[in-house]
């Protein structure tokens, strides 16, 4: 019974294969595509329902949409939470002294302070343009605010920020 449902499940993997990465390759790209057709089969393997499946390709789209939503959740939660930024790459390099490195760290943490300390506006209009790189009028149209208004709380957070790190 159970060889004869992974040969099953074998043949509906040749048969969906190439479809299936390429549903994967346009939700994920392609460096992440192989590993989630992967989990896909791997889930259908685990999948305890003894019952035949009545739609295969559709099941199989069905798993594999699942699996790229959460992967693509995951990775914006990595992007946001997780983001480890130059402290990592900077903190390897051979050419930084200890002193260097504590006097760059120390300018860092004073950089977030000073953006943590802007007025919330301020600092939407900051964390907008220069972490989600947008232009300052579609700031402006989003947040409902005027063109020179988002330059005023830019300028500012400028300002702020360059007298807290000097």
């Amino acid at each position: 019974m159970f060889e004869t449902r992974r040969r099953s499940i074998g043949e509906l993997f040749e048969r969906h294969r190439d479809e299936l990465l390429g549903f994967l390759n346009n939700r994920v790209g392609s460096a992440d595509a192989p590993d989630l057709l992967q989990e896909a089969f791997a889930r259908v393997i685990r999948r305890d329902d003894e019952k035949p499946i009545a739609a295969p390709l559709y099941f199989l789209l069905k798993v594999a949409a699942n699996l790229a939503r959460d992967h693509s959740r995951r990775r914006a939660f990595e992007s946001k939470w997780l983001n480890f930024g130059a402290d990592c790459a900077d903190g390897l390099s051979p050419e930084e002294t200890p002193l260097e490195r504590l006097e760059r760290k120390e300018r860092a943490r004073l950089f977030r302070d000073a953006v943590a300390g802007l007025p919330p506006r301020c600092r939407e209009v900051f964390v907008l343009c220069f972490h989600e790189k947008k232009p300052l009028p579609e700031i402006a149209r989003e947040l409902g605010i005027s063109d020179s208004m988002a330059r005023r709380h830019l300028r500012l957070a400028l300002k702020r920020c360059r007298e807290a790190i000097e």
